[in-house]
């Protein structure tokens, strides 16, 4: 099985040295039964990301780095790394060690038969916070609780990065937004499709080297705005129930591999 990892990449010169030095031993483990190939997607860095980049991974000819000419949003960058991916499963994670990467040929685990995707979940009954500052804990927490109620009150994390799709996800499902709403657009539209997800408890960890880009105002302002979207989108199906004489659903169902 080929498996691509994408990681985005904003202005991380002071993190390259780290993340090399930790995920060079996850990927020679995973290359052991993997065919893996590592996507670096430079979104329009201003300082020395991509040479330092370029140095650090210069014997590996299964990485790459693709680079936007100005910065375009972390969405673009992902849709991006999904354009540039080659593998049967893809991967995305953060940059910066949020979610460390040891943890990767665990979240792989749980694409199981029958599992589309797979995400990052520190709010599940398992997972775990550690060290996130508190205005970060209550807007991802705050926003995971409202998809919970708009969406599918099974799945407690709605804002990762950190997740495993199949080929079949990333070539079929299309997203509009171009910053930081785009993973949880992503989750939304393909349980709209019937694609199966399942969650992976595991530990949040504060930014663990480098400056985080996250733009807490903007990035709350987009989620509420497409959550409006949604709600928006139940009420008129329930007027449409309710004129063909139909039960109205309070949500929209959706597809959720149960974990133990």
């Amino acid at each position: 099985m080929k498996l691509s990892i994408i990681l985005p990449a904003y202005n991380e010169s002071d993190s390259v040295a780290n993340t090399a030095a930790s995920l060079r031993p996850v990927v020679e483990q995973l290359r052991e039964s993997h065919d893996v190939e590592i996507i670096f997607v430079n979104d329009g860095s201003k300082d020395d990301t991509v040479q330092l980049l370029t140095k650090a991974f210069a014997d590996d000819d299964k990485t790459r780095i693709v680079s936007h000419d100005v910065n375009r949003g972390l969405g673009a960058a992902i849709r991006t790394g999904f354009e540039a991916a080659t593998g049967d499963i893809v991967v995305t994670t953060d940059f910066d060690g949020t979610y460390e990467f040891d943890t990767i040929p665990e979240i792989l685990k749980y694409m199981k038969p029958g599992t589309d995707i797979v995400t990052a979940s520190p709010y599940h009954t398992h997972g775990l916070v550690k060290d996130v500052p508190k205005y970060r804990l209550l807007f991802s927490y705050g926003a995971s609780l409202l998809y919970r109620i708009l969406v599918d009150r099974r799945i407690k994390t709605w804002t990762a990065l950190f997740r495993a799709y199949r080929r079949s996800v990333v070539e079929n499902v299309a997203f509009e937004s171009n910053d930081f709403l785009a993973g949880t657009e992503i989750l939304v539209r393909s349980i709209q499709q019937g694609y199966r997800v399942a969650e992976y408890p595991t530990t949040l960890h504060s930014r663990a080297f480098g400056q985080s880009s996250i733009k807490i105002a903007r990035v709350t302002k987009a989620h509420l705005k497409f959550q409006w979207t949604l709600l928006k989108a139940i009420r008129v199906s329930i007027q449409v129930r309710t004129i063909l004489n139909q039960p109205a659903p309070l949500k929209q169902s959706s597809p959720v591999v149960e974990q133990q």
